[in-house]
């Protein structure tokens, strides 16, 4: 099986309305870096991916048989106060706020401007998860 470098086996796709706004909101809220457009011949993005520390996201305009579909994402950051606030600053809203949690993670949540959670975690122990 071949896997383009750069994505995972599983990749998150958004379908999003303003796909623009949130190719944004991943690059100034989480650091992303926008690699790669293609626009549909409205001039809306057709496909957008944008890597985010190891992984990829592929975003598109919603629209049609591809209506918006808001998600969750766990995403690790290095730390996870000043992700949050830089996510905040983004236009993102506070879901959770950050604190440490029994499973060895400290961690926040928000929701992007397109109603998107993502739990926002710093992992504490160099440790898998356990039951």
């Amino acid at each position: 099986m071949y896997i383009p470098t750069g994505f995972g086996t599983i990749t998150p796709y958004f379908f999003v309305k303003d796909a623009e706004r949130f190719v944004s909101f991943l690059v100034k809220g989480f650091g992303g870096t926008e690699v790669l457009r293609s626009l549909r011949p409205d001039g809306r993005i057709a496909n957008a991916q944008v890597r985010v520390g190891t992984s990829t996201i592929m975003v598109s305009e919603a629209g049609g048989s591809y209506p918006p579909m808001p998600t969750a994402c766990y995403i690790f950051v290095e730390d996870a106060d000043k992700a949050m606030e830089q996510a905040i600053a983004a236009g993102g809203k506070p879901e959770m706020e950050v604190s440490d949690m029994p499973y060895g993670d400290r961690q926040g949540g928000i929701r992007d401007p397109h109603g998107n959670i993502w739990w926002v975690s710093q992992r504490l122990v160099q440790a898998p998860y356990s039951a």
